[in-house]
């Protein structure tokens, strides 16, 4: 016949307990996405600082 009330119950409490878990982790996004915001951006991009623009200087091997 019916079901017992004890597993809708269940059901709803595991629902409601996935809503507040997606409601906790909205938060936290948003909280990092503030933080992300408010930093300063770095000068240069950090793979190509060592860089030196214009002429480099020869490698020990093609030099005389």
């Amino acid at each position: 016949m019916g079901r017992s009330g004890g597993e809708t119950f269940a059901k709803r409490q595991k629902e409601i307990a996935r809503q507040e878990r997606a409601k906790e982790k909205a938060r936290k996004r948003d909280e990092r996405a503030k933080a992300s915001k408010n930093e300063p951006k770095p000068d240069g991009d950090p793979d190509i600082d060592w860089i030196v623009p214009g002429p480099q200087p020869l490698p020990d091997q093609f030099e005389e």
